[in-house]
């Protein structure tokens, strides 16, 4: 069986490689701190010393990482993974990031004679536990097609988009339109406190209208609990709805909710709930 790498064993990463080796493929794993890895090693990983070794060792390779910075230090970086790329080997970056970051790496990956494709997922900690993630795919047709065996062990749905940079925009969009759900959420739920309502019973009347979504029905429980342990953490959103604005400003895109939004997150940051669940923008908007 050919070996696959995985790069990048955070909250999503380590989720998905776990999906990959329980589904019997042979995968080597990196991670910038290596004790994340140990998990995975007794499952029965490979573990590698560096991006590079993943990369120049395995077919495809795949990157999870947490932010444009991030996606571009693994790939870069001494030892990076473009370091191992050459003859056909794909590389297939799953991290969120911009359309720009996106191009800048698919073309140093193709530069040197390999095969790339964007592929980031709509979904967070339980979905990439439970393998029902949506991949957003863009790039190389035929590397898609040869991804789809391990896409269809980590997700539900796989798309392929076009051409690079289409799978980032359209994560940004969906981030952005859940972060302003979110935003406006936690609004309804601190007037109606302030109000002196039962927030019991607002989420009861949105979970039996039309309005009825498995966000609101989970993150509102959570909430409730003042449970804020992070599936997807407050800071990445931030960041999403950041690119997502900036997005909008290169298109000449109004976006006034989103940009009040990420004031919303902003402030969280500042109030020091970066590592919490984004829905605890509840408590920047309550406060």
């Amino acid at each position: 069986m050919e070996n696959i790498g995985f790069l990048g064993l955070g909250i999503m990463g380590s989720a998905m490689a776990n999906n990959l080796i329980k589904a019997g493929f042979k995968v080597t794993v990196w991670n910038r701190s290596p004790e994340k890895c140990a998990e995975l090693a007794a499952l029965g990983a490979q573990v590698a010393a560096t991006p590079a070794e993943v990369t120049s060792s395995c077919r495809i390779s795949f990157a999870m990482l947490a932010d444009p910075e991030a996606a571009q230090a693994v790939c870069f970086g001494p030892g990076g993974a473009l370091e191992g790329i050459g003859a056909g080997r794909g590389y297939v970056d799953m991290s969120t990031v911009d359309a720009a970051t996106a191009r800048e790496i698919g073309q140093a990956v193709c530069d040197k004679g390999g095969r790339f494709l964007e592929a980031p997922v709509s979904g967070s900690k339980k979905p990439a536990q439970d393998g029902t993630l949506i991949i957003l795919a863009a790039g190389d047709r035929g590397l898609f097609d040869e991804a789809l065996p391990y896409f269809e062990k980590m997700g539900k749905k796989s798309l392929f988009l076009g051409e690079v940079g289409r799978g980032a925009q359209m994560k940004l969009i969906v981030n952005m339109t859940m972060g302003g759900m979110m935003a406006i959420f936690c609004e309804a739920l601190a007037l109606t406190a302030k109000a002196g309502l039962d927030t019991a019973d607002l989420l009861e009347v949105i979970d039996a209208g039309a309005m009825a979504n498995p966000m609101f029905k989970m993150k509102g429980a959570q909430i409730a609990a003042g449970a804020f342990d992070p599936a997807f953490p407050l800071k990445h959103m931030q960041k999403d709805l950041r690119l997502a604005v900036a997005l909008g400003d290169a298109l000449d895109q109004p976006l006034f909710s989103a940009a009040a939004a990420n004031e919303s997150f902003k402030k969280a940051k500042a109030l020091g709930f970066s590592d919490q669940d984004f829905c605890g923008v509840f408590q920047a908007i309550s406060s």
